[in-house]
């Protein structure tokens, strides 16, 4: 069966050099997922931590800026 999602990603609203963390849920634990900006692939940094545990799927975004809404 495919992969899809349990539950989607919510805008998220943070103050400029706060931290954003987008939440989403998937229907099978451990599915491989990608976090993408437009056609950038982002990729565990001091910026971007991503983490997944189980069927839950968490992407940290430090220092938030404008760009990266």
């Amino acid at each position: 069966l495919p992969v899809l999602f349990k539950h989607w990603l919510k805008n998220e609203e943070v103050e400029e050099g706060g931290t954003a963390v987008l939440r989403c849920e998937l229907t099978k634990p451990d599915a491989p997922v990608e976090w993408r900006k437009g056609d950038t692939v982002l990729q565990p940094s001091d910026k971007y931590e991503i983490r997944q545990e189980g069927t839950r799927i968490e992407l940290f975004i430090y220092d938030a800026e404008a760009q990266d809404a």
